[in-house]
């Protein structure tokens, strides 16, 4: 592991692998790079793999006050700078981790050469952002510990913790994250909107659906691969925290895709 200060920020991060191809890894939000555990060392084979905590989680520098999706694909390209790694790369991001993969692709084009996004957290319908806001200063008061049940039944299905230890495992570091740093994590997507952008995307998109995601229900999912231009769309039997509930499964998809687009 790294810790490297980058755009700003400091951010603990890791590079492996062999080859000319680099794939960036993006967590979903509540979670930090351990998501990719399962995921990571299976690219390493064939191609450089960077993972990182993104800004305000894991044990990157936390955050307060306005955040915004240019920031977080920034640090990104931040990253990309210290390693010294030029040229394309290919993305793969889960819920928030999608989003800023995507923007990614938007704000940096001639640096990506193709992205897939699980249950791709792009913004927040107008109808749930007051609930959603109220719900966030109740997490900053009373802790991660006030929101872990409501999210864990809705992101991590009772069908996909056949694997006690790794749910239990996935549960207990969504606990450590910092409240007030996942609050403005959570009001960035809030404000988030990416309707435009996502009509203009060039590279190769390949969007994942979860069937058991309680939270993203796989038909948002279909939605956003349906605005984006030349998108493939495809659900698996997973949940909102699919590469750590399926790592089987989102290997297999963004292999399969990466390797159809040459990517």
């Amino acid at each position: 592991m790294d810790f490297i200060e980058a755009n700003g920020v400091g951010l603990r991060c890791e590079l492996t692998g062999v080859g000319e191809r680099t794939l960036v890894l993006v967590h979903e939000m509540g979670g930090s790079l351990e998501s990719w555990d399962d995921i990571a060392p299976r690219f390493a084979a064939s191609r450089r793999v960077l993972r990182y905590d993104t800004r305000g989680a894991g044990l990157s520098q936390k955050v307060r006050g306005e955040l915004t999706l240019d920031t977080m694909a920034d640090d990104i390209a931040a990253l990309l700078d210290t390693y010294g790694i030029a040229g394309r790369v290919a993305l793969a991001g889960v819920a928030v981790g999608g989003a800023i993969a995507l923007h990614f692709a938007a704000r940096h084009p001639t640096r990506t050469s193709a992205v897939v996004v699980g249950s791709p957290a792009t913004g927040i319908a107008a109808e749930r952002r007051v609930p959603a806001l109220e719900r966030l200063a109740k997490i900053e008061a009373a802790g991660m510990a006030f929101a872990v049940e409501d999210s864990m039944n809705n992101g991590y299905a009772p069908e996909l913790r056949g694997d006690l230890k790794r749910f239990e495992r996935f549960r207990n570091r969504w606990l450590g994250n910092d409240p007030s740093s996942y609050a403005t994590i959570w009001r960035m997507l809030a404000n988030a909107d990416m309707e435009s952008e996502l009509a203009a995307l060039s590279a190769p998109v390949l969007v994942i659906g979860g069937s058991l995601d309680r939270v993203r229900p796989a038909a948002m999912a279909e939605g956003t691969a349906k605005t984006i231009p030349g998108a493939r769309y495809v659900e698996l039997r997973t949940g909102h925290y699919m590469s750590v509930q399926t790592p089987d499964l989102i290997f297999e998809a963004i292999d399969d895709f990466l390797r159809s687009v040459s990517a």
